[in-house]
């Protein structure tokens, strides 16, 4: 019930490969027990779950889905991480309870729109404390020569993803430099998400039947279209994704990172 790119390695199964990018993402936060985290626009509570039960973070995860907020309370619940997890069906602009330790947003960005994405970053600084880390986990496009000639795929906007939105990296980069965010590591992971819809299409072809019988044969065939389509948008660099780092700075300059940030770079396990 993970709905983003894994983080693959050579033999990897799609279900070792999304625990990998969920720690990754755990890792690059630097988080450890008592530590809050806000999973902003938390799914299907896969990383609030891996953040509590892994790293004994006390994680608020909103979403607007009271689907998913049902799904994810009941995992919280069956695991035993009830204390620890917390999912509210809540808009992030309406989350008062700052300040977090580090904030997680994957694959949310993409729906907030060009128009508020700094109002979006401008939040997102707010609700951190001095020295906390947001991860933010999104897909981008190649810049335009004229960027106001870009317009959303009408496919995509009318039967995938409505209102759904893409930047390039460096617009995402700006704006969350504009909001009072340090950058401190952007990582791309393009052929990532090439490998993870390949493995979500096979899986969808070999459970043809029963999906079919869970929403019907039309939404089937566009589910299908669209994954195995952005495959090659990804594999062809038409599409990209990027984990971008950034830091509230604690005044002064002081980031309190370590010179060598990137420790996360040996293969979990």
């Amino acid at each position: 019930m993970v709905y983003s790119c894994a983080y693959w390695t050579p033999g990897s199964t799609l279900e070792r490969a999304q625990h990998d990018k969920l720690d990754l993402v755990c890792r690059k936060l630097a988080l450890k027990p008592g530590d809050r985290l806000l999973d902003v626009g938390c799914g299907w509570g896969s990383l609030a779950l891996h953040a509590a039960r892994e790293y004994g973070a006390r994680v608020t995860g909103v979403t607007l889905s009271r689907e998913q907020a049902a799904y994810a309370r009941k995992k919280a619940a069956d695991e035993g991480l009830a204390d620890l997890v917390e999912i509210r069906i809540q808009d992030y602009r309406d989350v008062k309870d700052g300040p977090y330790d580090a904030i997680s947003s994957i694959g949310m960005a993409e729906h907030v729109g060009a128009d508020r994405y700094r109002d979006y970053a401008r939040t997102l600084h707010a609700l951190l404390r001095p020295g906390g880390l947001l991860l933010n986990h999104q897909i981008a496009r190649p810049p335009e020569a004229d960027e106001a000639a870009y317009r959303v795929d009408e496919f995509i906007d009318a039967y995938v993803f409505p209102d759904g939105e893409l930047s390039p990296v460096g617009t995402t980069v700006g704006e969350l430099e504009r909001a009072g965010f340090e950058v401190r590591d952007v990582e791309a992971l393009r052929e990532h998400y090439a490998l993870t819809l390949r493995a979500w299409v096979a899986r969808l072809e070999e459970h043809w039947d029963e999906a079919v019988a869970l929403t019907s044969a039309g939404r089937v065939r566009v589910w299908q279209l669209y994954m195995a389509a952005s495959a090659l948008g990804f594999e062809r660099g038409r599409l990209g994704v990027n984990q971008v780092l950034a830091v509230r700075s604690a005044g002064r300059g002081d980031s309190g990172l370590p010179l060598r940030l990137r420790t996360w770079g040996a293969q979990p396990g």
